[in-house]
C-alpha cells in the first residue's frame, strides 16, 4: 500500500519572539516492510538553519532555526511511502526462554532488546505491571501468543479516552483506572513486559485516517499514532497496537522507535523572546494512493 502523510503543527505566541529551535521526529524511517519514496520538512517563516541527521536508534531527525521575530509557527511535514504487509509470525520460543537468549545475543537488535527491557524515562517497571502481565504470559506459553493476549486484554479493559491523560501521567494512574490514549497503551504493554525482564520498544507514526470499506476507523487516527513492538530472538521485531488490537498492525506508517515517547517525540524545541503564552494545534491526513 501506497500512503501519503501530511503532519501539519502550528504554535501561536501571545508575544513576538526573537528566535526558536525545533527537533522533529517527523519523517518517516525505512524498515524491512516500509520503503521511503520522498520526505521533507518545511517551516513557515521558513527556517534559517536546517539540518538532517541520525539519532541514536537510526531515526531520521530534522532540525530547523527560524532567527527571526515571529509570532507564528507552522511545521509541515511531507511525506510518501510504501507499506508491505507483515510476515506472519507462526511460532516463537516459550516467554521465559527470550530473557536468557536476549542476554547473550550481541547482534544490533539484541543490544537494543536489552536497552529496550530495563527502566526508561516514562516506563518504570513494577510490580502491579507484572502481576498484570501474568494472566497472560502463563508458564511455558509461546512469546508471541502471551503478547497477541496481552494486546488483546489491553484493547478489551481499557477505555480510549483523550481527556484523562498527557504525557506526565504516570504508568499506575493507566493501570488502576483502566483509560488513556495510544500513547499509555504502547507504554502499558511496554512496562508489563519490562517488569517480566522482556524487550519491548515503543514505536511512533501514523494509522490510516480512512481504511476499507467496512473496516472501522482505527482509534488514533487523525493525529499521531504509537504502539509496540517486541524482539523474538531468531525472527525480529514483532509490532503490537494494543491500541486497535493487531498483531502485527494494519495500515500503519511507521516514524521512528525508541525506549518509550521521550526518545521519538514528534516536535519539540525552544523559544526565546519575552515572557508568552502559546496555543498548539495538530493536524495529520494519512491518504493512502494505491494497493
Amino acid at each position: 500500500m501506497r500512503y501519503r502523510v501530511r503532519h501539519t503543527t502550528e504554535y501561536r505566541y501571545s508575544a513576538q519572539v526573537i528566535n526558536g529551535h525545533t527537533v522533529a521526529h517527523l519523517r518517516p524511517r525505512a524498515t524491512p516492510t516500509q520503503t521511503v519514496l520522498e520526505s521533507e520538512v518545511t517551516t513557515i517563516p521558513a527556517a534559517d538553519h536546517a539540518d538532517e541527521y541520525l539519532d541514536v536508534f537510526g531515526n531520521p531527525v530534522s532540525y530547523r532555526a527560524v532567527e527571526q521575530v515571529h509570532d507564528q509557527l507552522v511545521v509541515v511535514a511531507s511525506s510518501e511511502v510504501d507499506v508491505v504487509p507483515a510476515v506472519e509470525l507462526l511460532w516463537s520460543p516459550p516467554w521465559e526462554e527470550v530473557r536468557s537468549i536476549i542476554a547473550t545475543d550481541g547482534s544490533p537488535d539484541g543490544l537494543l532488546a536489552r536497552m529496550c527491557s530495563v527502566e526508561s524515562t516514562f516506563v518504570t517497571p513494577s510490580a502491579d505491571l507484572a502481576r498484570f502481565a501474568s494472566w497472560s504470559f502463563l508458564p511455558g506459553r509461546p512469546f508471541h501468543e502471551a503478547v497477541v493476549d496481552l494486546s488483546h486484554r489491553i484493547f478489551a479493559e481499557f477505555a480510549f479516552d483523550p481527556g484523562f491523560s498527557d504525557v506526565s501521567t504516570p504508568l499506575a494512574d493507566v493501570l488502576t483506572f483502566r483509560r488513556g490514549v495510544c500513547q499509555d497503551f504502547a507504554h502499558l504493554a511496554i512496562g508489563t513486559m519490562r517488569s517480566l525482564g522482556l524487550p519491548a520498544r515503543y514505536v511512533s507514526g501514523y494509522v490510516e485516517n480512512a481504511p476499507l470499506p467496512g473496516e472501522p476507523k482505527m482509534v488514533g487516527a487523525d493525529a499521531s499514532h504509537a504502539w509496540c513492538a517486541v524482539y523474538v530472538p531468531g525472527w525480529g521485531w514483532l509490532d503490537v497496537d494494543p491500541t486497535n488490537d493487531q498483531v502485527p498492525p494494519r495500515f500503519h506508517v511507521t516514524v521512528g522507535w525508541g525506549r518509550d515517547y521521550a526518545d521519538v517525540a514528534p516536535v519539540r524545541g525552544v523559544v526565546f523572546g519575552s515572557p508568552a503564552s502559546q496555543e498548539l494545534s495538530v493536524a495529520v491526513e494519512v491518504t493512502r494512493l494505491g494497493d
